[in-house]
């Protein structure tokens, strides 16, 4: 046997090693929460983004994303879930203490939106050149995509493993590649697998089968909605509406063909999507009577306009582009992006979401990852569409590839019987029995759909011929009070304090820094590329 062709059980089992084990204990995660402020009634607020929280633009902790009203909450990296939740719950609990009587939307798809995009205001980020290119940006979503789907939130998982692991399996393969290579080919293969199995997430974690019909006035859907109440739409045995075509997806991407081969071909192709004219973009224009109205005319203006579940990143130095820290430096770490916000946790996500995350990843770590094939590709696009828009259909079938379609929860069964060795794997070496509990309370999602997230909240709904808006609305005032009671976990608000005082200070120092306009700015910026 020779180590190209070790099968996943062998793996694992060279992984109890009493030199190997530990080297598994420090995974590492990050999470990045989207949520929209609204007002008592459940519109979208209005208001700028409280100064008192410090600066959109510089603050490491809390920020904007695409709306002024959209928030998103960072955490460090941490190689300890409680110490992660416990981080997480402070920065929500500081946030609440500091909106007055504005609240945090509980739920991926957003209401209410009355008068479709223009009520939505882009986030701002103060004057500098840096700042006013990200606020440009978001101007160029607007005109591309309209600002609704911006404004959909999720919750993006950050992973990595340790250094210490990555020097024993470089070590134990054998390989003649640096170790830099070595692990930006495995995240690569991680990434792949993500492709292939990764429907799994939105039919577990999928919590958007309903939306507020204010959402699509004006647009042309074709999806057969049912209606609940007043003005809610939902599909019967949709899992996660976020990651449809409604959603978060640009279909003008789907042949870009972003290949996740290689590191080389992910940035090349990467910076071709970025160089590469698109006609439909450049009837917007760039710059029209002296205003801009978007970074440029290509199809991408920006990496970040990638839509993609998840994608391979490398933290950039300041002003370094994301790609040439990937190019320069290799994979530091993967995004995990198709998971919606948890209605049922005050934070979105919660601990038995996070360690099946990370049996999930670490088994899309250690499976075998062939290159993609372009008709794989599409058969995995076709179950992952499946899974959004009916995962729980009774009997619903999903492709294999090189193999006959099985149901979705036959499928299902078979991954978890390979999840099961990467769970005991984990509990081994980090003890409690915790990644076990996790991985039977998602098997049992697989046996029953009624379990999951999408049909608990579709259940409820049901149940009170509800709709969307007061069931969120209830939520959120739950969600709120009990925040603003929360006794700090990890940080003192005095952290925080101080953190938005330096953040108003650091912004301050980059606009007084800038030494050319904007002009010249933007065209030295993408020089570069």
């Amino acid at each position: 046997m020779t180590k190209s062709n070790i099968t996943l059980a062998e793996r694992i089992q060279a992984w109890y090693q009493p030199q190997s084990l530990p080297t598994i204990k420090g995974i590492r995660r990050g999470i990045e929460r989207e949520s929209l402020r609204i007002n008592p009634d459940g519109n979208l607020a209005q208001s700028p983004h409280p100064q008192s929280l410090g600066s959109a633009l510089t603050h490491g902790y809390i920020t904007t994303d695409f709306s002024e009203s959209q928030m998103e909450f960072i955490t460090p990296v941490s190689d300890s879930v409680d110490v992660l939740l416990a981080q997480l719950g402070d920065v929500h609990g500081y946030v609440i203490r500091h909106l007055g009587g504005e609240q945090l939307w509980p739920l991926s798809m957003p209401c209410l939106l009355k008068g479709g995009d223009e009520p939505i205001p882009l986030a701002q980020y103060g004057s500098s050149n840096t700042g006013r290119m990200k606020t440009l940006y978001r101007q160029g979503l607007h005109h591309r995509y309209g600002s609704r789907m911006q404004v959909i939130s999720g919750v993006h998982f950050n992973f990595s493993m340790p250094d210490s692991f990555w020097s024993e399996w470089h070590n134990t393969e054998g390989t003649n590649d640096c170790l830099q290579d070595f692990v930006s080919d495995k995240y690569l293969g991680l990434v792949r697998n993500v492709y292939r199995f990764g429907w799994l997430i939105p039919y577990l974690f999928g919590a958007s089968p309903a939306l507020c019909g204010s959402f699509l006035t004006g647009t042309d859907h074709k999806l057969p909605f049912e209606r609940l109440g007043k003005g809610t739409l939902y599909l019967p045995y949709a899992t996660s509406l976020r990651l449809s075509d409604l959603g978060y997806t640009n279909n003008n991407q789907a042949d870009l063909n972003i290949s996740v081969d290689s590191l080389d071909q992910y940035v090349s192709s990467l910076r071709r999507a970025i160089n590469t004219h698109a006609p439909e973009f450049a009837k917007i224009g760039v710059k029209v009577d002296g205003e801009y109205r978007q970074l440029n005319a290509n199809v991408l203006q920006i990496e970040n306009e990638l839509y993609a579940p998840i994608r391979p990143k490398r933290t950039a130095d300041s002003g370094e582009k994301p790609s040439d820290a990937l190019n320069t430096r290799g994979i530091e770490y993967i995004e995990l992006r198709s998971v919606d916000v948890n209605p049922y946790a005050a934070v979105g996500i919660d601990a038995p979401q996070v360690r099946f995350l990370d049996t999930f990843l670490l088994w899309c770590l250690l499976t075998p990852s062939a290159p993609l094939e372009q008709d794989e590709i599409a058969l995995n696009r076709r179950n992952f569409n499946k899974v959004v828009l009916e995962g729980r259909k009774p009997g619903l079938e999903l492709e294999q590839w090189g193999g006959e379609s099985l149901s979705l929860t036959a499928l299902g069964e078979q991954y978890f019987g390979e999840l099961k060795d990467v769970a005991d794997l984990l509990d081994a070496c980090c003890g409690k029995g915790c990644y076990g509990k996790a991985y039977q309370t998602h098997l049992a999602m697989i046996q029953n759909p009624e379990l999951t997230l999408s049909a608990r909240l579709l259940s409820e709904l049901k149940a009170s011929q509800q709709d969307l808006l007061p069931f969120g609305l209830s939520l959120a005032k739950h969600y709120h009070g009990q925040l603003q009671e929360s006794r700090p976990r990890y940080w003192e608000d005095s952290f925080f304090d101080e953190e938005g005082t330096r953040s108003l200070a650091r912004q301050r120092k980059t606009e007084q820094s800038d030494l050319v306009d904007f002009d010249t700015f933007l065209k030295d910026y993408f020089a570069k590329i």
